[in-house]
């Protein structure tokens, strides 16, 4: 019975050997391929996460060769108001600004910094606010001064595709948060005290550097829109006391500079 049972095994294993050998090595190639990508425990995503990896340190090895760190910026423009307050006032020139830059990358930056212009006016007539009833003299000559500190953030554009010369003038648009600080002193009026007060502000603008030594100098120019909510924006302190005088209903108008920058970057 058992020596039935063995060839009766063997027989049926015979046929079974060759088939194995329909298969050719390129046959077997694909179906362990096929059986790799069909595998749950593997990572669909690695050659893309190797490639976006090594774009990355490409990126920065070639920031730490080209790119800014940090920057100090000296300026010197102007700052002008539109409004009544634009009416009123004759700015002085020129206006001063101090900063300081530090760069993420080729394309983020931010920076803090201060700025300081100089204005007047005069109102030769009685005023609601600054000359007493029935005074006949107005304050006259009132000296202005506004120091302004400020957080900036830039974002350069890329010109890779543009000319040659926007290239190098390295455009980028700006954001200001400002906090602007405003005294008014009468001159001819002694007894009167000086106005001060602060106000919030924000400005928003583009700007331009072009390199003198690549790298290392740059001249800039920047422009701004500033809107600030001054102490006095809404005051009747200058309306005319009578009729036909000369005078401003309120101080309202937002501002706007203009400043050239010597920008040694680091």
């Amino acid at each position: 019975m058992t020596k039935r049972l063995l060839v009766y095994l063997i027989l049926f294993l015979i046929p079974c050997v060759p088939s194995y050998a329909q298969y050719d090595e390129g046959e077997m190639i694909e179906a362990n391929v096929f059986d790799d990508d069909l595998d749950v425990g593997g990572d669909i995503f690695s050659d893309f996460n190797e490639d976006l990896e090594t774009a990355k340190v490409t990126e920065f090895e070639r920031y730490y060769r080209y790119g800014r760190f940090f920057s100090f910026n000296l300026g010197l423009g102007v700052t002008m108001f539109d409004g009544n307050r634009g009416y009123a006032y004759e700015n002085q020139l020129p206006s001063y600004s101090l900063s300081f830059t530090f760069f993420q990358n080729f394309r983020v930056a931010y920076g803090l910094g201060v700025a300081f212009s100089k204005h007047h006016m005069f109102l030769p007539d009685p005023t609601r606010g600054h000359t007493p009833a029935g005074g006949s003299n107005g304050p006259g000559f009132v000296d202005v001064s506004m120091l302004r500190t400020f957080f900036s953030s830039r974002y350069y554009l890329d010109t890779a595709d543009l000319g040659t010369a926007i290239t190098y003038s390295n455009p980028y648009v700006i954001g200001r948060i400002e906090y602007w600080y405003l005294t008014n002193k009468f001159i001819d009026q002694s007894a009167t005290p000086d106005d001060s007060g602060g106000g919030l502000g924000f400005g928003l603008g583009f700007g331009l550097e072009f390199p003198i030594k690549l790298k290392e100098s740059f001249l800039g120019v920047e422009f701004l829109f500033h809107t600030v909510n001054f102490h006095d924006k809404f005051t009747n302190a200058y309306q005319a006391r009578n009729d036909g005088e000369f005078g401003y209903e309120d101080m309202s108008g937002n501002a706007w500079s203009t400043t050239i920058n010597y920008i040694i970057s680091w």
